[in-house]
């Protein structure tokens, strides 16, 4: 039996499968680092961590395989996106990477628009200027580090970094670079006019590569490490919704996705790039060669959960806080939530909108508010949904992935608030077993993505929608879209109040 290795650089933690031919996932191995929050808005990592987590997780995983280590063929990666890593000459960080959910950046984006143009930028770039991309990043560290932004030799991304200290070779491949806000979707290259426009060398931009495509091996210092071959091959990758999009297969026109990890998703695959969304929602490109897809964000899905327990219910397991929602009703008794802990980005591009609890009474109980945040989280993806139907876009089947696949009143809340067939696979690893489909295509075991998800990917479940909750839902969701415009002047009005 042959193996391949696929690592998911999250915002939490890596999480890294040892996958056979057959699609079987024969071994996980999961290690956390922290987040590094000095001020509101601020969000870093230490790039280090991501390495030294990542070879601990390999050692491990090595460590614990019975078979022999030359029939790991390959290994490739999903990564957080837009995160800002800024490299010196040596290739080494020149300060801590500013993450996707860091929202700084509010300045650089109006920047960027007063620049390029709003027109412009989503001509070439298929995006608006938002605090989570890469380049105003970029523009923060030139404007308020000028002394640091002149030692930098390249930037690259999370994964790729990692990447690059596992193999020694530095690129960046398509689906992340989309999310720079600094590559031409259409023709895949770096934008001259954008970089020009902004000041910014080009010559900072990685050279491009394709998800599957073949960039090296493991240094034989890695390899001394953690156990593998250094003849182990290692691929590019993709961002983890592409990732996401290629381990839930969402490989054809028609097929959609919702993701919720930290953040949460919806995603439907996309054969060319000549959708116009008017940047409501991203369009990036696909880890499928030649391929895209069209993606609607919720900044805090699953953190809002985490956040909940972290502050009603510490010492219990998840499983333990969820465990009463299906003996509330639909719309909590009145209650509803809005999951703008950081901001919200679709269809809300708004850095200062925070979440509110609207309709609470004294009749409510914990596992009401527990209801009302997982509805919230699945209303704020339902907008997104909203967006690509009014496009013209059919959405009435979905795989979900991710924390929201885990439990079985959620999938079916999914189903009820989408008005869609939910479906849940045997494995929704998603990022990770897409990281791996990418190694497994790569090491030359199918003739495509599609190949290797027939053989990979199986469904599990499927959860109908309920014609009364739907009716229900549909009421509530009218309601949810009036909290945002309700509270936007309040809660700019509360910036000034916050540490």
């Amino acid at each position: 039996m042959k193996y391949v290795i696929g690592v998911d650089l999250g915002t939490s933690a890596v999480k890294i499968l040892l996958v056979d031919q057959t699609g079987s996932v024969v071994q996980e191995v999961s290690k956390p680092y922290p987040l590094i929050q000095e001020k509101t808005g601020y969000s870093e990592q230490a790039p280090q961590d991501w390495v030294d987590q990542t070879v601990a997780g390999l050692s491990d995983l090595v460590q614990s395989f019975t078979g022999n280590i030359e029939d790991i063929q390959g290994i490739s990666f999903s990564g957080q996106m837009h995160g800002l890593v800024l490299l010196d000459e040596k290739q080494e960080p020149l300060r801590n990477a500013i993450l996707w959910n860091d929202t700084r950046t509010t300045e650089q984006c109006s920047q960027i628009y007063d620049s390029v143009g709003e027109e412009q930028l989503l001509e070439i770039t298929k995006n608006p200027a938002l605090e989570g991309f890469t380049l105003p990043k970029i523009l923060w560290v030139k404007q308020y580090e000028p002394e640091l932004y002149q030692k930098a030799a390249s930037f690259v991304l999370p994964k790729d970094y990692l990447r690059l200290k596992l193999t020694g070779a530095l690129h960046m491949e398509y689906s992340d670079a989309a999310g720079t806000l600094m590559l031409d979707i259409a023709k895949k290259e770096w934008s001259k006019e954008i970089c020009e426009r902004l000041e910014v060398d080009i010559a900072l931009c990685p050279p491009l590569v394709a998800s599957h495509e073949l960039v090296g091996t493991v240094t034989s210092e890695i390899a001394s490490i953690t156990g593998l071959s250094s003849e182990t091959k290692v691929f590019a990758g993709g961002a983890d919704n592409a990732c996401g999009a290629i381990g839930s297969g969402i490989l054809e026109e028609g097929k959609s996705l919702c993701s919720i990890g930290t953040s949460g998703v919806v995603l439907s695959y996309e054969e060319n790039n000549d959708k116009d969304f008017a940047g409501k929602v991203h369009y990036f490109n696909h880890g499928e060669e030649s391929a895209y897809y069209t993606m609607g964000v919720t900044l805090s899905a699953g953190h809002s959960l985490t956040w909940f327990k972290e502050v009603f219910a510490k010492n219990e397991s998840f499983e333990e806080l969820v465990a009463d929602v299906s003996t509330v009703a639909p719309g909590s008794d009145g209650l509803l939530f809005t999951p703008y802990l950081v901001g919200e980005r679709t269809p809300h591009a708004d850095a200062t909108i925070r979440a509110s609890f609207i309709g609470m009474d004294s009749s409510h109980e914990r596992k009401h508010l527990v209801r009302s945040v997982l509805e919230g989280i699945t209303f704020s993806l339902n907008e997104s949904i909203e967006i690509f139907r009014e496009s013209g876009k059919t959405i009435d089947s979905i795989i979900s992935i991710g924390g929201g696949a885990k439990n079985e009143d959620w999938l079916q809340m999914q189903a009820d608030i989408f008005d869609a067939e939910v479906i849940k696979l045997t494995s929704e690893q998603g990022p990770g077993m897409g990281a791996a489909m990418l190694a497994a295509y790569g090491s030359g075991w199918f003739d495509s993505l599609q190949d290797c998800a027939k053989e990979f990917l199986k469904e599990a479940k499927t959860y109908k929608p309920n014609p009364e909750h739907v009716k229900i839902y549909q009421e509530l969701f009218k309601v949810y879209k009036q909290v945002y415009q309700q509270t936007e002047s309040l809660n700019k009005q509360l910036v000034a109040f916050r540490k």
